[in-house]
């Protein structure tokens, strides 16, 4: 198998939108570059390519235009492309809605559109288009022949699920640290840290494939790759700066660095970054040293489009929105909250959901050799890639979310009964979905990764079982 590997540059400039939230915010200061973190694996005349954006969430245009570069230009087929964000909330203005989606929407749709939420900069999307598929052919042309190794990593004490059960019978998205009216978590975390690792012939690391599941939110403030720049470096200065470490998320739709059953003192914002970028590339770097190496076969890609139902706010409440938006538009104070704000939401979806009633996304299967990666559109939640990875074959099979564009969030189902709860389920223009739309996707990821065969992972040389023991092993014991 040959591999190859690149990065490129992707930092906003000051000033331009920071999305993250539902209202406007921008770009201040720079801590760390932004990138665009390229691999492309090849097998006989199969090739694939596996990108990690640092950003938010990426849009399916987006992709797409990606993609159609790099047929255009190197000729790796579309479908065999997965290209998925990191979900660093300190990162450029890809992140909203696009104008041909609201311009001809009503004028108060149009300004809580434009005025009152993020929306993407037109012009930075197409310099990230330009830099990903630049990514991506360089690391075409810098595939070489390549030995490979795959094991996963375990970090379970920097990640927690962000929904705690409460004692008034429902689940809430951070109650606050240490509040006494919490009786445990409402969901699991996923400890593993997959990585895939590969290096030349001569010994040289060219680069890792990681993959882990958190939320990218321990950075506030300046533009930032969050806690995977810590990832990064903690990798590079043990492995060597020439390698590239392409991150990719897991289902961490509801799994975030805050333990909120914890009174200890938050550590924000670089310190808390380092401390899970760090102790996953700690992971990493274990894997990298013990894995064998060896020579990986086979590389696939799978996909298909899935259509998906919306959940749509009722007249009534609509109505009410309606009222809440126009009386609080023009007061700053009313705007900042939480009533004014999903309110806003709320009308934005009723527009959008008469426009587009469906949602599609594409679901997607990328093997390497032993190892598979099923990406979906969501913001997913970490049950249901738990679910994926126990119907999978594979001995490796990582999920991958926010990949090849984005529908939102996507809760359990669970989310959504009577002892559910937290504000991902509450109808907004990024969280709409039918309910049962979780277990569609990870119905069609293990479906997916059927199609494909897992081939075996490298071991490490044997020898014949001993016919002798060691001659001072059988020694002793001596009392005197």
């Amino acid at each position: 198998m040959k591999a190859g590997f690149c990065t490129t540059d992707i930092t906003p400039a000051i000033g331009m939108e920071k999305p993250g939230g539902y209202g406007k915010a921008y770009c201040v200061a720079i801590h760390d570059p932004l990138q665009a973190r390229a691999a492309v694996f090849e097998d006989g005349d199969t090739r694939v390519a596996l990108v990690g954006l640092d950003t938010l969430v990426i849009a399916e245009r987006t992709v797409a235009a990606i993609r159609a570069e790099i047929e255009k230009r190197c000729g790796i087929p579309a479908s065999n492309i997965l290209i998925a964000a990191s979900h660093t909330h300190v990162g450029g203005p890809l992140f909203g809605h696009f104008p041909d989606q609201y311009e001809d929407a009503p004028k108060l749709i149009q300004s809580l559109i434009a005025d009152h939420s993020t929306i993407p900069d037109l012009l930075y999307h197409d310099w990230v288009i330009k830099q990903a598929a630049s990514a991506i052919i360089e690391a075409d042309r810098k595939k070489q022949d390549a030995v490979l190794c795959v094991d996963s990593g375990h970090q379970e004490n920097v990640a927690f699920n962000r929904r705690l059960r409460m004692q008034h019978g429902k689940a809430v998205s951070h109650p606050g640290k240490g509040n006494p009216g919490i009786i445990d978590y409402a969901g699991p975390i996923d400890p593993e840290v997959g990585v895939v690792g590969a290096w030349s012939q001569q010994g040289e690391f060219l680069g890792c494939v990681v993959n882990y599941t958190c939320h990218c939110t321990t950075f506030g403030g300046a533009v930032s790759a969050d806690w995977v720049y810590h990832l990064d470096r903690t990798v590079r200065n043990v492995m060597g700066q020439q390698g590239v470490v392409v991150f990719l998320n897991g289902a961490c739709g509801d799994v975030t660095q805050v333990d909120n059953k914890s009174v200890a003192l938050p550590q924000f914002p670089d310190s808390s970054a380092r401390l899970v970028g760090v102790s996953v590339g700690a992971e990493a770097l274990k894997v990298l040293n013990r894995a064998a190496r060896g020579e990986f076969s086979t590389v696939a890609s799978v996909s298909r489009k899935m259509t998906f139902g919306r959940r749509t706010p009722s007249s009534a409440r609509v109505a009410k929105a309606r009222e809440i938006v126009e009386a609080g538009i023009h007061d700053e104070e009313r705007r900042a909250t939480t009533e004014w704000t999903f309110a806003k939401e709320v009308l934005i979806l009723d527009y959008l959901a008469g426009q587009t009633p469906e949602v599609e996304g594409e679901i997607q299967a990328i093997q390497l050799g032993p190892v598979v990666y099923l990406a979906n559109p969501a913001e997913y939640f970490c049950g249901l890639g738990l679910k994926i990875k126990e119907g999978s074959q594979f001995p490796f099979t990582y999920v991958v979310e926010l990949a090849n564009g984005i529908i939102g969030y996507v809760p359990d189902e669970e989310a959504f009964s009577a002892t559910g709860g937290g504000y991902e389920t509450v109808l907004t223009s990024y969280s709409n979905l039918e309910v049962t739309a979780g277990t569609q996707i990870a119905d069609a990821c293990v479906e997916l990764s059927r199609q494909l065969q897992p081939t075996a992972a490298p071991e490490p040389p044997k020898m014949e079982p001993a016919t002798a023991m060691w001659g001072y092993g059988q020694l002793g014991p001596e009392l005197e």
